[in-house]
């Protein structure tokens, strides 16, 4: 039964009708006529009936108190993420796994909603945890209400915990094995049983620096990614898998080198993951000739940038061979198209090399070139100062007592590296395989901006090796929930900005009401991304008005 309009020349007319099936077909019986739609509405009679018609239906007859000012409202919450991300949560078993490790502990609060909150803040306002208890009074968090700072902070004091009850020879010098290493496996071990391996690994690091003098261990000075020399730091390792799935993160102290992580990173994910075979993919600041040896003596696999202008036998003998390039990605004729690709295998005594080749960036690097020789001669009139204290001027400079002028030379040498990086693998996939495996590296890179800007995960300001710990996993943790999402989304076919995902997500509220001594929560609509995103994860909203 519905509401129709039926014209007659110029008049429009209002009519109850029902539809019903005759013979297959659908038919309407007009149930009664309401009169000429203008004279209905001159009149005031329309009003009147739907206000009559309002008083059988308690939603309308709540909007419409709501609309005329007739309600008070209560109070307004914020519900979007904590029912997308809570649903990841669950369905990925994280709140299960978090309750079987808690069945013998006597904690006082509730650890793994103190957990969900840190993380859910992490990737919608990140920023500090001392903001984090504050930000919560603004959403619809069950069973969160009581929790205060000192539980967060306990919470992932727990998460970063030694274990007692298990022999930690494994964990060598790169620390115990803590409840996070647990939480790691176990994520990983219900990935690998439904569709994934660890055949392939993608690992880099990165520092963070500390506010303070950091952990017993953990805060130590070393070479600063963060370009804060003045500060001690630790030093954060990330695996993705070949899905780009986070799989764990490893912590050392601030003056662990790069080159001496790799060999321990691999023998602890051998035994922690339980992992036959293994391709190891990390950039040139992972290789030396010292740790490739080490991981062909233990028969690993492995993909390797190499740097081209540190390394004499790539310099010489692997960019000045000739061969031809196979194209693995055209020319873009679209912005959204893979980067141009080409690829040319070369083999040195034994050693297998792939130099790889894009011309867009080729281009560039061109571009950019000139550009600094041209404001080069242009600079050189006024003096040796202002040269040297420039790091683009002083590639191409060369010093003539006090003098200085621009050396050709360099600028030729240059120009050999315009669009190149060079791999080192001893894999038998192919050239292209070679390169687009290293190419996915990136997402780790893209996993570290996330956990160190949009994931607000530095500076730390916490002081026990335990709390630090907890402190990075909670944004490992948010890492695990993104990746899930964009998973899930990928599989729709959408492709969403995380920034419009996060800001149209967290723009869903409910507001509670009360009409006539009565409270009801009124829900607002979806805007931009937030329908598709809820969709693409099966979470059903709440009705637009129910009652509470």
């Amino acid at each position: 039964m519905f509401v129709r309009t039926q014209s007659n020349g110029s008049r429009t007319y209002l009519l109850i009708v029902e539809n019903r099936r005759v013979d297959g077909t659908i038919q309407q019986d007009i149930l009664h006529r309401l009169g000429r739609l203008d004279k209905l509405l001159e009149s005031g009679r329309l009003d009147a009936l739907l206000a009559s018609l309002g008083r059988f239906s308690e939603k309308y007859a709540v909007l419409g108190a709501h609309l005329k000012g007739d309600s008070l409202r209560v109070q307004t919450t914020k519900i979007g993420p904590p029912l997308l991300f809570g649903r990841i949560w669950s369905q990925i078993g994280i709140d299960r796994l978090l309750a079987d490790l808690l069945r013998d502990r006597k904690f006082e609060f509730a650890v793994e909603r103190a957990i969900f909150l840190t993380v859910l803040h992490r990737l919608v306002a990140p920023g500090s945890d001392r903001a984090a208890e504050k930000w919560k009074q603004d959403y619809s968090l069950p069973g969160a209400a009581e929790l205060e700072l000192h539980h967060l902070y306990r919470a992932m004091a727990w998460l970063g915990e030694p274990l007692p009850k298990e022999p930690q020879s494994e964990a060598g010098a790169r620390g115990p094995r803590t409840t996070k290493d647990l939480i790691e496996e176990e994520l990983f071990g219900r990935r690998r049983d439904l569709f994934s391996s660890l055949e392939v690994v993608f690992f880099d690091t990165t520092s963070i620096y500390f506010e303070g003098e950091g952990g017993e261990t953990l805060g130590h000075y070393g070479n600063s990614k963060d370009h804060r020399p003045d500060r001690k730091q630790m030093v954060v390792g990330l695996v993705l898998d070949n899905e780009g799935y986070p799989v764990c993160c490893e912590m050392w102290p601030g003056n662990a080198t790069d080159v001496k992580s790799l060999l321990p990173v691999v023998e602890r994910l051998k035994k922690r993951f339980r992992v036959g075979q293994v391709c190891v993919v990390a950039d040139a600041g992972m290789i030396s000739a010292e740790s490739i040896t080490a991981v062909e003596q233990r028969g690993w696999s492995y993909i390797l940038g190499a740097r081209l202008r540190q390394s004499k036998e790539v310099r010489e003998k692997v960019l000045s061979q000739r061969g031809r390039y196979e194209e693995v990605h055209p020319p873009r004729s679209q912005s959204k198209d893979p980067s141009p690709l080409k690829v040319k295998p070369v083999e040195v005594e034994g050693r297998r090399y792939i130099v790889c080749l894009n011309r867009e960036q080729a281009e560039k690097d061109r571009r950019d070139r000139e550009a600094i020789v041209a404001a080069l001669e242009e600079a050189l009139p006024r003096g040796a100062k202002s040269l040297v204290g420039n790091k683009g001027y002083r590639l191409y400079l060369k010093a003539r007592g006090e003098s200085f002028s621009i050396d050709k030379e360099k600028v030729r040498r240059e120009a050999r590296y315009d669009g190149k990086w060079v791999l080192r693998t001893n894999t038998d996939l192919s050239a292209r395989e070679v390169a687009l495996k290293y190419k996915q590296l990136w997402m780790v890179e893209e996993m570290f901006r996330s956990m160190k800007s949009v994931l607000e995960t530095r500076p730390i300001y916490h002081r026990r090796d335990e709390t630090i710990r907890g402190h990075v996993f909670c944004s490992f943790l948010a890492l695990v929930l993104r990746r899930e999402l964009e998973r899930r989304l990928e599989t729709g076919g959408r492709r969403l900005e995380w920034a419009d995902v996060i800001r149209d997500v967290d723009a869903l509220q409910e507001v509670e009401l009360e009409v006539d001594s009565k409270r009801y929560l009124l829900r607002s609509e979806t805007k931009g991304a937030a329908g598709k995103v809820f969709q693409a994860c099966g979470v059903a909203l709440p009705p637009v008005l129910r009652p509470c």
